[in-house]
């Protein structure tokens, strides 16, 4: 049979299978570097315009801005874990020591809580309960202080995407210095010549999620975890900055600060320091739950146009389906969804519009 005789249906049918496999076999092979490719891209998109002032002050040299660039990004992420890792070796270890003594002390209401009716007995006889031999408490809790520091390093190289991925993340980074406004102008011609004009409008959706994603989780996380280390240095917690930098972690999640400032106000009024655990949940309501209420959703809703509870959906479910990367990649795949549907509603307005007399 030849060519001319072959049904076009099947040559579409053969070409559509042997596309759609090699996509899948190209996505099995690059599917280990998924993650730190997304990683690269996120982080190349936002310094974007520092790599264009680096570009503009090497003459125009690419290859030394990209190099610069990466050099830039290694040495924030290098001392970030390292900051992350010397913290956590010393006040975490304090932190751990004070709760060893604690326990070994034991825990006793103050009068004020025990006074309650029934509310009061009740938890002094549960606090009781679950302290159990108040030494075998205290004794592995205070090994587990010796050994923090090793163990806390591990961590920190596991939240790191440890250092292989981290490499291919940078290394992406650089190529992405280099020639990634070239690629996105190919990308952008292909889809364009599959979608039409409707692709500037998805274009725009991503790049204005991303940057509005990653600033607004961002600077919301820094600044609570530095207002609540303020309040817990106030108030006299010990190890203040270990528990800003975990507050600010957690904080990286919508409505996660107040599990943090929350358990220390508790635990303060459990050990008797009623006016330091009441101040402190005053200062974590007030002061830092207003950033997560208000200043996150109008830096992600105002320059992103997308409501906040969307991006709230694409946050908690980005972090279940991908990991830590989904915080950043659940709102784009949500923005973009929703470029697609105000695209859709306003052409089939258009077309139910009755022409004009």
């Amino acid at each position: 049979m030849t060519e001319q005789q072959t049904p076009l249906w099947l040559r579409r049918t053969v070409l559509a299978g042997l596309l759609g496999g090699l996509l899948l076999a190209g996505f099995v092979v690059m599917q280990p570097f998924v993650a730190a490719i997304a990683w690269a891209a996120i982080l190349s998109y936002v310094s974007w315009p520092l790599h264009l002032r680096m570009l503009a002050w090497l003459g125009g040299r690419r290859t030394w801005a990209a190099l610069a660039m990466t050099l830039v990004l290694t040495l924030v992420l290098g001392l970030s874990l390292l900051w992350a890792g010397l913290l956590l070796r010393s006040e975490g270890a304090a932190a751990v020591r004070e709760a060893a003594a604690l326990l070994e002390s034991g825990v006793r209401l103050p009068e004020s809580i025990l006074s309650i009716a029934w509310l009061g007995p009740w938890l002094q006889e549960r606090l009781t309960a679950l302290s159990g031999d108040r030494a075998a408490w205290g004794a592995p809790l205070s090994d587990l202080a010796d050994q923090w520091g090793g163990r806390a390093m591990r961590m920190v190289g596991d939240l790191g995407l440890n250092a292989l991925r981290l490499f291919f993340a940078l290394l992406t980074s650089f190529f992405l210095f280099l020639d990634g406004d070239r690629m996105l102008e190919q990308l952008r011609g292909v889809l364009y010549g599959l979608l039409g004009n409707r692709v500037h409008a998805y274009f725009k959706a991503v790049g204005d999620t991303t940057r509005a994603v990653v600033y607004g989780l961002l600077l919301a996380a820094l600044a609570q975890g530095l207002l609540a280390g303020l309040g817990y240095w106030a108030v006299g917690v010990r190890a203040p900055a270990f528990w800003g930098a975990a507050t600010a972690v957690v904080a990286l999640i919508p409505f996660g600060a107040p599990a943090i400032w929350g358990s220390i106000g508790a635990w303060l009024l459990l050990k008797g320091q009623i006016s330091a655990g009441v101040g402190l949940l005053l200062w974590g309501a007030l002061a830092v739950s207003w950033i997560d209420n208000l200043v996150r959703p109008l830096v992600i809703s105002g320059v992103a146009k997308i409501p906040f509870l969307l991006v709230l959906f694409g946050v908690l479910g980005g972090l279940v389906a991908f990991g830590l990367i989904g915080l950043f990649v659940g709102p784009v795949i949500l923005a973009v969804l929703l470029a697609l549907w105000r695209e859709w509603a306003a052409d089939n307005v258009q077309v139910r519009e009755p022409p004009p007399a």
